[in-house]
């Protein structure tokens, strides 16, 4: 009760003391840039049969385990289909349903839940997802899942086979559509310690929240044990280490500067810089080949009154090659930062595939400093 209290007071000195002065502008709250070990999300997931579909649901000749489930489920309810019956339904669709459960989520409480098509339904639009056990990694039965779905897409076919689809329509939401039947025991105050977690691992970040906590709470308090991991002596009583884990996550750190990174997507050619990106002495010519291929078709006929002659096509292909003339070479002086980069790629017209086939020379020729990320 001392820790928690001393901690309260600190609290409230630093607010009075903030209103007076200017907060540091990259000051963050700790629970923006950690969280605390042992309260997490658990995913659940379950399969089930989603009812009522206007002729979308799954076709039973391709899909012969939406069938078997239908069976199964009549069984249950004393409902017996002959062996040598094979049900052609097209309302019915099998589904996957996966639901987050959060952290000290309550039994009878109710969470979202995610339905999607695993045959070849075409829509889930109108259908209504059947009781379903949701499941978690134990295999034990956390959530019972029921509900009209919302579906966000649709779709529209022709008889000529073309067809409009806007969104997925072959997966939905149930809103509220699980209710917990099981908490998942939590073990964060197991002990008299409370760790905490950084979102992005950074050694500069831990020592500053683990000083932060210290200067709060006295030293030795709180302990960095890597880049990722804080220990913090907490109270043992459940109603102290509530107001004490609050009053934690309200404190603000000021986190340690990103590493220089160049992030490069290939797929969509988005090339990111961070701002401590350095160049040292470099001279970049930059230059593009163009290569242009025409095909057409040129139709030779026969002279007018002669015998035997046909119309023959014979295929033509021109091809041309242009390069610019005015290859520009700029100059990268020592040290220059991310606004001198930008502006002088910017300069010579140099497209994302260009830029990062600038970039990826320069961290061969060691003129880069930063650390080039291909995702």
């Amino acid at each position: 009760m001392p820790t928690i209290c001393r901690l309260l007071r600190a609290l409230a000195v630093l607010t009075l003391g903030a209103a007076l002065l200017p907060v540091a502008a990259h000051a963050e709250r700790v629970k923006d840039i950690a969280t605390v070990a042992g309260v997490r999300t658990n995913q659940l997931v379950g399969y089930g049969l989603v009812v009522g579909l206007d002729g979308t649901g799954d076709q039973t000749t391709q899909a012969p385990f939406t069938v078997q489930s239908i069976v199964n489920m009549l069984a249950k309810f004393g409902v017996t289909i002959p062996a040598n019956v094979n049900p052609q339904l097209k309302n019915v669709a099998a589904v996957t349903v996966t639901a987050d459960l959060p952290a000290f989520a309550k039994s009878g409480q109710t969470i979202d839940v995610t339905v999607a098509s695993i045959g070849n339904a075409s829509s889930l639009r109108g259908g209504a997802l059947l009781l379903t056990p949701l499941r978690g990694a134990d295999g034990e039965v956390y959530a019972m899942a029921q509900g009209s779905m919302v579906v966000s897409g649709f779709g529209i076919s022709g008889k000529d086979g073309s067809r409009v689809s806007i969104n997925v329509p072959s997966s939905g939401r149930v809103p509220n559509g699980a209710t917990v039947e099981r908490e998942v025991p939590s073990h964060y105050a197991s002990d008299g310690y409370v760790m905490l977690n950084l979102n992005t691992p950074d050694f500069t970040t831990a020592a500053r929240l683990g000083d932060a906590i210290n200067k709060l709470l006295g030293e030795g308090s709180a302990q960095a044990l890597d880049a990722v991991s804080v220990r913090v002596k907490g109270p043992v009583d459940p109603n102290s280490r509530v107001a004490f884990v609050g009053a934690l996550q309200e404190l603000e750190v000021n986190p340690g500067d990103a590493p220089a990174r160049v992030i490069i997507n290939s797929r969509t050619g988005t090339v990111v810089i961070g701002s401590h990106v350095r160049v040292m002495p470099a001279a970049v010519a930059h230059g593009s080949l163009s290569v242009t291929i025409t095909e057409r078709t040129d139709v030779s006929q026969p002279r007018e009154f002669s015998r035997g002659g046909t119309t023959v096509a014979t295929p033509r292909s021109e091809i041309s090659i242009s390069q610019p003339a005015d290859v520009r070479m700029f100059l990268f002086n020592a040290g220059v930062d991310l606004d001198e980069i930008v502006r002088a790629v910017n300069q010579v017209g140099a497209a994302p595939g260009d830029l990062v086939a600038i970039l990826e020379a320069l961290q061969q020729a060691g003129a880069l400093h930063a650390q080039l990320i291909v995702i």
